[in-house]
């Protein structure tokens, strides 16, 4: 089937999915959980065989974002009938307002459309975005990476199994089958056909869609998230913090990419940060973190000199920039030149200080003592999320169900005119 084709099926169904009640929805996503798990054995075949041709071509992160595993499906299962049991947004009014001449006003959530996702190569991508749109009334078009195109094309046929299971239109999900530039190219540009696109994936993806877009688009984030550790920090917490915020899963794009750190703690800090990320770790047959060090730091511990590049790069691997600072005020501004407005953190016992961090700097989520790790739609309590939106028109942050609605008003009136 051709990509347009597809985007007109979509269009076709999105009146049904407008127009089913949250019962009917709710049935579908639990039909769609159960499919997943009885289709596990197909979805980890087709899994198999992804990994297998990316081999050598990716790195090992990122063979660990395309992996699926029996425990994953489950989770992805899960996470479906989480968004079953989310209240609707569809329908719920934002705003009420009757006027003197006895009008009713409502301001009401209603679904987006057709909602188009490009991602790249994390199957489990399919199901969180797919749960998400349709709960929220939406048909679904996905185009995944070429690497993880036979997992998603498995899931994808279950969870239109589990759409038809409930009486609800199969075609209000579908998969792109082209996996070139061109069919990406086609959903950037299918006005009429596409109501919102949602990049998620590589800074070159989403200046892509950004710049190439014909159709509205909600900019989700690359992360270049910042750590920074003042002097007034607990430094256990401090290094419990980067160790997880670094090394629990570096692909992820709330992982932290840049370590800033006090000049007053420098001394007695990146010793012990280097011990932690690089000796402890190569010790337990981890792998070390790389520490990419500016000029201050790299007085203080050896590493790698910093490149010129390397404060303005998602690295999604075990390497980390660190630059030592003369305050909170030098973070805010390498923060504010350098960061892609994703997730950033202060470790810091001050709470002067804390909140002149949390006001000056401008991301997404910031945090004060806590790791940039929790960026997540299902922490943040929204269920799965479709991505984390690092601009500030319509939605920023992870994306929940509230966030792929827009609104419309809804004027009850008896006879009025002007």
């Amino acid at each position: 089937m051709t990509t347009q084709e597809l985007l007109r099926r979509a269009k076709g169904a999105k009146g049904a999915m407008a127009l089913a009640d949250s019962a009917a929805k709710n049935r579908a996503l639990a039909a769609m959980a159960d499919a997943l798990l009885d289709n596990a054995k197909v979805i980890l075949t087709a899994n198999g065989l992804d990994l297998i041709e990316a081999k050598g071509t990716v790195s090992t992160v990122m063979l660990d974002r395309l992996a699926l595993n029996e425990e994953r499906v489950f989770s992805m299962a899960q996470g479906v009938r989480e968004v079953a049991a989310l209240p609707d947004p569809v329908g719920l009014v934002l705003r009420r307002e009757e006027r003197p001449n006895g009008l009713v006003i409502e301001k009401t959530a209603v679904p987006m459309g057709v909602v188009a996702i490009i991602y790249e190569s994390r199957p489990n991508v399919t199901s969180d975005a797919a749960a998400l749109a349709l709960k929220a009334g939406s048909a679904c078009v996905l185009r995944c990476g070429k690497e993880a195109h036979r997992s998603a094309a498995a899931i994808v046929d279950a969870l239109r199994q589990g759409l038809a299971a409930a009486g609800l239109p199969q075609d209000a999900l579908g998969l792109v089958e082209d996996t070139s530039r061109q069919s990406a190219g086609e959903l950037m540009t299918a006005s009429g056909l596409v109501d919102l696109l949602i990049p998620r994936g590589g800074a070159g993806l989403i200046r892509a869609c950004v710049d190439n877009a014909t159709v509205p688009v909600i900019e989700t984030g690359t992360g270049i998230c910042h750590v920074y550790v003042d002097r007034d920090a607990d430094l256990d917490m401090a290094l419990s913090i980067m160790e997880n915020a670094k090394c629990s899963r570096p692909s992820v794009c709330n992982a932290a990419e840049v370590c800033l750190v006090h000049r007053d703690i420098a001394e007695a800090f990146l010793p012990r940060l280097r011990q932690l990320l690089v000796g402890e770790r190569a010790a337990q047959g981890l792998p070390p973190v790389e520490l990419r060090l500016d000029e201050r730091a790299a007085a203080v511990i050896p590493g790698t000199p910093a490149g010129e590049n390397d404060f303005d790069t998602e690295f999604l691997d075990y390497i980390l920039a660190v630059k030592v600072v003369d305050g909170v005020d030098e973070a805010a501004a390498h923060i504010a030149a350098h960061s892609t407005g994703h997730s950033e953190a202060v470790v810091t016992a001050n709470g002067d200080t804390a909140r002149r961090f949390t006001t000056l700097v401008d991301s997404a989520a910031v945090y004060w003592n806590a790791s940039t790790r929790f960026t997540d739609g299902g922490v943040f309590g929204l269920g799965c999320e479709m991505g984390i939106s690092t601009q500030r028109l319509h939605a920023r942050g992870p994306m929940g169900l509230a966030e792929l609605c827009a609104y419309k008003y809804i004027v009850r009136g008896t006879g009025q005119t002007r």
